[in-house]
């Protein structure tokens, strides 16, 4: 597979993002919703939920809320707006911190073949993998302290309406 398009650079200084905004407008459906665990250092795991309400060529409406991984509702949903190129922006990465791999991994919801991207600062190691057929979020992402894991987010299902 080969690296992120180079069209998607936001900054001179960052790599290019995996997904363009378009991208990530396009595979927004209504009704689209991921399911992620959410493991932290130190607390019990949870399920995150968001749900992709509608859009326009700007931006699209989602809520999202949490529960236990019994389904058990632990927040009400929350509703949000966000521009496509906001969504992209959250995966731009300054080059001379960041590293952008090709990979093929897996999660509860299949095998993805796509990037991971290491981004290193001054508290630990960033990982994100991006899956090339979802765009949008990372499917799994990890934050590390040394060589422990303080926070784990990992995609189990997605569901399109």
């Amino acid at each position: 597979m080969d690296l992120p398009d180079e069209s998607h650079r936001l900054r001179p200084d960052h790599h290019p993002t995996p997904f363009s905004a378009e991208q990530i407008r396009d595979a927004s459906r209504p009704g689209r919703e991921t399911r992620s665990l959410v493991e932290r250092d130190g607390a019990e795991p949870v399920i995150r939920v968001i749900r992709f309400l509608g859009g326009d060529e700007t931006g699209g409406k989602s809520e999202s809320w949490v529960e236990a991984p019994d389904g058990t509702g632990r927040s009400a949903p929350q509703r949000g707006h966000s521009t496509w190129l906001e969504l992209q922006e959250h995966a731009s990465m300054p080059s001379d911190r960041t590293s952008i791999e090709p990979d093929t991994f897996e999660t509860p919801a299949g095998r993805f073949a796509g990037w991971r991207y290491t981004r290193t600062d001054d508290d630990g190691v960033d990982v994100f993998w991006f899956a090339a057929s979802e765009p949008g979020m990372p499917l799994r992402y990890e934050s590390r302290e040394g060589d422990r894991v303080v926070f784990r987010s990992t995609v189990i299902a997605i569901r399109q309406a």
